[in-house]
């Protein structure tokens, strides 16, 4: 053995013998999913589709919800949709939030173009991914502790069954996703065909992304008397020749293409859809992170208080609130069923009042806290991550000095602390 590989090891061991003697482990140096504390691939999971995985094993397939419960319909498959209703159904997806991704990016990118969009479908836990003519149904399902849950259904069995993924960490474990299991929201400048033109720009988006860097490679519609979205405020609708020359021929052409007749349940890929899902993409990310991170510091000895933790607090609490928000240039109006479910299944305060309402003028919601807060992926954080979180919101939002960079009022300020205080009950009183 050389010398300097001697040394190496007789630290390392020093290390080691220093760390047990404090109670603490030595570092990780391995992936994340794989450290003993978090286990990604082989811990049970309680997400909604391993729920309702465990109801069909116990019940079948007839009439059963995420929650084991009955559902309002059976597991039918279509001719023309297959199993998608039946799963939309049985996972409480709202229908009315499909968005459309024309860009060649999914794992069934061979089936995805401008003509044949892939359609995503999505309530505060789970994304649901359709493509018409495409093999199988993706889901991916937000599990409290161990992050985002990705399964297939295939589309050709007589009945559905969710089958958990395997390879999907490949793409969706990367900076994108805060490096852990998630949701990837990217706007890519895209060609005719829905190919990616890397060369000419792509970025991540979530809610402080400024709205000409959104949704390359997407479509974007919108209803309703308000002005319509100028193109020329986002990316979306529009492809790029390989000299930088835009068209919106593809939008035109799916708009004229009769979608409902070719496997999709609408034309639609509203805009207020959009704009929620970019909020709470990384929202998802963002507690899954933290989650992990405070599993890993509490196994391994370390004080959260002085560790990445204590930073991913911070970050989690100011996204929350909406810190750094864009705001759309124009008034939008969303989808009505959209709209309303999400006013209807987000808990009121005894004065009506709740985190589902949307503004959509200035801002996007009409209390500026994300209703992410009411997630089983957020009571699911450790205590003192929670109290963390909880410390730096109140001093937030009981501070003058703060409404700027919020862009909120006083007195929406303190609506939000009643809303709080009134909904979750581990919110501090004062």
């Amino acid at each position: 053995m050389g010398l300097t590989l001697t040394v190496v090891v007789a630290i390392a061991a020093t290390v080691d013998v220093t760390l047990a003697s404090r109670g603490r482990q030595a570092p990780w140096v391995g992936v994340l999913e794989e450290h003993p504390a978090i286990q990604y691939a082989s811990r049970p999971t309680t997400d909604r589709v391993a729920r309702l995985n465990q109801s069909l094993a116990q019940h079948g397939p007839s009439r059963q919800s995420a929650e084991g419960a009955a559902a309002d319909r059976t597991f039918q498959r279509d001719e023309r949709t297959g199993h998608l209703m039946s799963v939309l159904d049985a996972l409480g997806v709202p229908v009315e939030s499909q968005l459309l991704v024309f860009s060649k990016t999914g794992v069934q990118r061979a089936y995805t173009n401008p003509h044949n969009p892939r359609a995503l479908f999505f309530n505060e836990s789970v994304v649901v991914g359709y493509v018409p003519g495409a093999p199988l149904i993706e889901i991916a399902s937000l599990d409290p502790q161990q992050a985002v849950i990705f399964y297939t259904v295939d589309q050709a069995a007589p009945a559905p069954a969710f089958v958990r993924g395997r390879s999907c960490l490949s793409c969706h474990v990367s900076a994108s996703t805060l490096d852990v299991p998630g949701l990837i929201t990217r706007s890519n400048i895209v060609a005719d065909d829905g190919t990616p033109l890397p060369r000419l720009g792509s970025n991540d988006v979530n809610h402080q992304t400024p709205h000409p860097d959104r949704w390359g490679g997407w479509y974007v519609t919108s209803e309703g008397a308000p002005p319509p979205y100028s193109q020329r405020a986002h990316g979306g609708n529009i492809t790029f020749s390989p000299r930088g020359d835009t068209s919106n021929q593809v939008f035109t052409d799916w708009l004229t293409s009769s979608p409902e007749t070719r496997g999709y349940p609408s034309a639609n890929s509203d805009i207020v859809s959009l704009l929620v899902f970019d909020h709470q993409a990384r929202a998802i990310n963002l507690m899954s992170r933290l989650n992990w991170e405070a599993r890993v510091a509490a196994s391994e000895g370390r004080d959260p208080a002085t560790d990445n933790v204590r930073r991913l607090a911070i970050e989690l609490a100011d996204y929350l609130l909406f810190a750094g928000e864009a705001p759309a240039p124009v008034p939008l109006t969303p989808r009505p069923g959209f709209a309303a479910r999400l006013e209807r299944t987000t808990p009121k305060d005894r004065q009506g009042r709740s985190f589902g309402q949307l503004l959509l003028t200035i801002r996007l919601f009409r209390y500026p806290c994300s209703y992410m807060v009411y997630s089983d992926a957020f009571d699911g954080l450790p205590a003192a991550v929670k109290t963390a979180i909880y410390t730096r919101m109140l001093d937030t939002l009981s501070s003058d000095a703060t409404s700027s960079r919020l862009r909120v009022s006083a007195d929406d300020r303190r609506a939000i602390l009643e809303i709080l205080r009134d909904t979750k009950a581990d919110f501090p009183s004062r």
